[in-house]
């Protein structure tokens, strides 16, 4: 408890990580102080603030740990790491892997990659690839509906490689097609909606090894936003550990309300490591701010737990 109490008194923080023994680990009355944010993005995919004012945000809403997990890509994080040593922040080297998988599309993050990776890089650069084609294709089915430029207005709010369609979106808010971001999903964007392309993306299989050869650990990104039966999500949580995959996302400011138990139940059911993030996109762009993440929950094991942090934000 003594450790404990000199954590509190040199570390501020929002939130309490309390653990209670979980898998032979003795963690009962330990209290941990720190901010973790792993998962948000920039404008090398669809966030709106650069890389650098990424970090000087997340340094503002006091997070020690930010990792940065870019769209199928990873070019902002040699600017995010240059800010993150001037401001004090450990930044985790990151990417989040558009995956398709019996038809639905998931995301999975890796975090603590290398970034130079030739294994990672080149299944990123095949993803990004498939962006550019399906934004084409995007812009051609928005101008059948009488929505000219669209693929050009989209490119426009691209700063970095990866194009999606938060930029389409923001295209269309732009235009006075949609009051904001997610009436433009609802409305052109989504399945069904005139501007929705399918495609395949990445295997859960191949972007778990690509994760993996590069170092990092891979993370189920936002579970509960995904519409799946329960077995189908047992089936997916089997499938990503036999595939070399460690950790579910428990906590995420995009998950429906009272979501955090059951994912805490199933991250302890599997032996999974548990993961938390905002999912950040910007100021206004997301479901909440960066770092403001509800209690870690008792008896979960964090991702973090083996990373070689530095001294000041063990």
């Amino acid at each position: 408890m003594r450790v404990a109490q000199r954590r509190r008194e040199k570390t501020v923080s929002y939130t309490e990580f309390i653990l209670d023994g979980h898998a032979n680990r003795v963690y009962t009355g330990l209290i941990q102080m720190l901010r973790y944010d792993l998962h948000s993005h920039s404008t090398a995919s669809d966030g709106t603030l650069s890389p650098a004012e990424l970090v000087r945000h997340a340094a503002a809403q006091g997070v020690h740990v930010l990792a940065l997990t870019d769209h199928d890509a990873t070019s902002g994080l040699a600017e995010a790491a240059r800010a993150a040593g001037e401001l004090g922040v450990t930044l985790v080297h990151g990417v989040e892997i558009s995956v398709t998988w019996g038809h639905q599309l998931l995301h999975i993050v890796g975090l603590g990659i290398d970034p130079g990776n030739d294994t990672l890089q080149r299944g990123l650069s095949g993803l990004r690839d498939f962006r550019v084609r399906r934004a084409v294709e995007m812009g051609r089915r928005l101008e059948k509906r009488g929505i000219a430029g669209a693929y050009d207005g989209a490119l426009a709010f691209a700063e970095g490689p990866s194009i999606g369609r938060t930029h389409f979106a923001r295209y269309l808010v732009a235009q006075g097609k949609a009051k904001g971001v997610q009436d433009a999903f609802d409305h052109f964007l989504k399945r069904g909606k005139p501007g929705y392309v399918p495609g395949e993306w990445a295997s859960l299989s191949d972007a778990v090894k690509w994760i993996c050869a590069a170092g990092g650990q891979a993370v189920i990104a936002h579970p509960a936003r995904y519409k799946l039966s329960a077995s189908r999500f047992r089936d997916l949580l089997v499938e990503f550990k036999a595939t070399g995959g460690v950790a579910l996302e428990v906590i995420s400011t995009s998950h429906p309300h009272g979501a955090t138990p059951t994912l805490a139940n199933y991250a302890r059911r599997f032996e999974l490591l548990a993961s938390v993030g905002s999912d950040f996109h910007g100021p206004g762009q997301s479901y909440n701010e960066l770092g403001r993440l509800p209690a870690f929950p008792a008896g979960c094991v964090p991702v973090w737990e083996s990373w070689n942090l530095p001294q000041r934000h063990r």
